[in-house]
């Protein structure tokens, strides 16, 4: 906790140090001013009621309360502006940092991971509340610290023992406040995951993607229902933890009132018995109200605060995240590509993916890749762009250890249609020139990418041809949102890999299968001359796409049950040739001879 709170406290003066300087300067100012108004009112008070009244005396101290009080409030003002500035720029750079760590994990295995999923939740919740709460309620503090500093001379001066009986009461709220804190941050910690479900349904019920579904089978009562289920769960967690809290509270207001009408009482009693003087009493009155003031603003913020830095820990977590895959430095070289004795599984506990695969992928060298569903072809397609690391084995590219080659630029070297590529709501040039992100303005490239995955023409007849936005959901007035059929979204994603014109690699899982014959034909025909000379991973279930591939590699069960060419393969009779022929069988017209 102590570690939060230190790293909380000090974002104000990383991110804005001249204006967190100022605003904590200005605070002690604002903090001393209630004090001097008392003392001012007192004085004059005493003045009014003495025997030798002045009234130039008078009219002095009664300006000069009213202008403290002025300049008070006014400090009070100023002080919230700069405030919210110094919090404004905390949340950006709080939101920077959180984000940039995410984007730059070099491995896909904290993002697969629903444990760190529920841990960037808190984290990211941490960075949207903690910063501002951490920063008012640092400002209350030290208003309060100076205001008590200042009262605790005039509480001293009428009467020493309330001093006493008011930090008895405020050490106690303290410690009753910072308990409320944790319960409520523990059952934030308890509860993530099924808040995050929440989100889940949530985002369902309004994704362009799940409409279709979500209304022909008739699943929006089941996931509102869900929804609202999760919703009302957490919601009774956070509400039980805050009626605690309340009644402790409640508990030690009223102590605090016990304690303030108790020295209330004697301080009259002197008063009404000579020892004191009226003002005296204006003074004490003054003090206990603004002691009290100050104390609960700070002890009501307190338990925010406590929950926000135990929240923050969870951010703190996150950015000191280490990479899940360790980065190399040296420069790949010639896409010649061997895995030697590959062994991988996701978890620990889980079921090995791939069991001992040995495969060599020659340089320039066109090669498919068979298998059933769940067979391990995506998982080694994750591997080759080195998402992951195996368990056991290696693989290497050009003779190197892909552990040992600069993770940046190895990828730079791959081109890939991935089978659940992206479709997203950016504009139709956007979608493609993102393959290569340092040509993203070259409108050239991109239409010239858009031709040889032949979908050119469908892009060019959009409202704003390339400048469409590909998008229902994130369209504006300005411009018309567009959406595309799956076969031509398949084509967008083929340009974008087509962007890469130097990749020495080029990964093509299924990357026709939204696509109709003559379509097929087209982008095999295209993929053929563009990756002329290059190393080819060819990955599909229609069989007759791989025919012409240099090798052919069938995995069953995560382990290459065979290889070789197509004829070679139908002559074993194994895998290959049995997936071949019932594909074959559903094109055969039994009534022809």
């Amino acid at each position: 906790m102590i570690r939060n709170a230190l790293a909380a406290l000090a974002l104000p003066f990383k991110a804005a140090p001249l204006l967190a300087g100022g605003t904590l300067a200005l605070t002690v100012v604002a903090g001393a001013a209630p004090a001097s108004g008392a003392w001012l009112t007192m004085l004059l008070v005493d003045e009014l009621t003495s025997r030798t009244a002045s009234a130039e005396r008078a009219a002095f101290l009664a300006v000069a309360s009213a202008l403290v009080g002025g300049v008070a409030i006014a400090l009070l003002y100023l002080c919230g502006h700069l405030g919210e500035v110094v919090r404004q720029r905390v949340a950006v750079t709080v939101e920077s940092r959180l984000f940039r760590r995410i984007a730059t994990l070099p491995g896909l295995a904290r993002i697969e991971d629903p444990a760190f999923h529920d841990r960037l939740r808190l984290a990211e919740q941490a960075a949207q509340e903690a910063p501002g709460t951490i920063s008012q309620f640092t400002q209350e503090v030290v208003r309060s610290v100076v205001l008590l500093a200042s009262f605790t001379g005039a509480l001293l001066v009428v009467w020493p023992p309330m001093t006493l009986l008011l930090l008895a009461s405020v050490v106690t709220a303290v410690f009753a406040r910072l308990a409320t804190a944790r319960r409520e941050a523990s059952t934030e910690e308890a509860w993530v995951a099924t808040d995050r479900r929440r989100l889940f349904y949530r985002a369902l019920l309004t994704d362009v993607r799940a409409a279709k579904e979500i209304r022909l089978f008739g699943l929006g009562s089941l996931l509102h229902t869900r929804m609202v289920d999760s919703l009302a769960t957490v919601s009774g967690a956070r509400l039980a933890a805050q009626r605690r809290g309340t009644v402790v509270q409640s508990a030690l207001a009223l102590l605090g009132a016990v304690v303030a009408g108790a020295g209330t009482v004697v301080v009259a009693l002197n008063v009404a018995a000579g020892r004191s003087s009226v003002g005296d009493l204006v003074l004490f009155l003054g003090a206990v109200a603004g002691v009290q003031t100050g104390l609960s603003g700070v002890v009501l913020q307190l338990g925010e605060a406590g929950r926000a830095v135990r929240l923050f820990g969870h951010y703190l977590d996150v950015i000191g995240t280490p990479d899940d895959l360790p980065v190399g430095a040296e420069a790949p070289g010639v896409a010649a590509i061997e895995l030697r004795d590959v062994w991988f599984r996701y978890s620990d506990d889980g079921p090995w993916v791939l069991r001992g695969v040995n495969l060599t992928i020659p340089a320039g060298a066109a090669v498919g890749l068979v298998g059933v569903n769940g067979a391990g072809k995506s998982t080694l397609v994750k591997l080759l762009c080195r998402f992951y690391d195996p368990q056991r084995g290696s693989i290497t590219w050009g003779g190197v250890d892909l552990r040992d080659l600069d993770v940046v630029a190895l990828r730079a070297r791959i081109g890939v249609v991935f089978q659940e590529f992206m479709t997203y709501d950016l504009t139709a040039a956007e979608n493609i020139g993102i393959g290569r992100v340092d040509a993203l303005a070259d409108r050239a490239r991109i239409v010239a990418a858009a031709r040889e995955a032949q979908v050119a023409d469908t892009l060019e007849a959009l409202p704003d041809r390339y400048d469409t936005v590909l998008s229902r959901t994130h369209a504006d007035e300005e411009r018309t949102g567009v959406t595309l059929s799956g076969g031509q979204w398949q084509r967008v994603a083929l340009a974008r890999c087509l962007m890469r014109t130097d990749a020495d690699l080029m990964i093509l899982d299924e990357p026709t299968s939204g696509l109709d014959a003559e379509a097929e034909h087209r982008v095999h025909e295209t993929v053929r001359r563009h990756a002329e000379g290059r190393t080819r991973l060819l990955i599909s279930h229609r069989l007759a796409a791989l025919r012409g591939a240099g090798l052919i590699v069938t995995l069953a069960g995560g382990r290459i049950a065979e290889q070789g060419d197509h004829d070679e393969l139908m002559n074993a009779g194994g895998e290959y040739a049995r997936l071949f022929r019932l594909q074959a069988d559903g094109y055969q017209d039994v009534g022809v001879n």
